[in-house]
């Protein structure tokens, strides 16, 4: 791997890794955290150029993923400490879970 590839990868991984740290829920936090480490130590030892693109490819993609989670889930946790304002009052646990539905893409749910 060339000096400036294997800079770019350590400069997605630290910022992947920034990134997952600023989940505020523990349990999200720490899944971002391993699976990040996980999918970086898998591939530790490709060396093709052509699948170190694509697997850098696929890491900016997650990297974008995990900021529209954080960006979507630090509002949301500080709503959910409200009451939530029902027009019918139905306030049903169903209704709260609906509200973290797009954590199911990160977890593969």
């Amino acid at each position: 791997m060339a000096a400036s590839t294997r800079s770019q990868v350590i400069s997605l991984y630290k910022m992947m890794l920034k990134e997952s740290s600023r989940f505020p829920s523990y349990n999200y936090r720490t899944y971002a955290l391993r699976r990040v480490r996980d999918a970086f130590r898998a591939n530790r030892e490709v060396e093709d150029p052509k699948a170190v693109e694509r697997l850098m490819e696929e890491g900016e993609q997650m990297l974008a993923l995990i900021q529209r989670q954080v960006a979507h889930f630090v509002p949301i946790t500080t709503a959910a400490s409200r009451p939530i304002p029902e027009e019918n009052g139905d306030s049903s646990p169903s209704r709260v879970y609906e509200m973290f539905g797009f954590m199911k893409v990160f977890l593969g749910l």
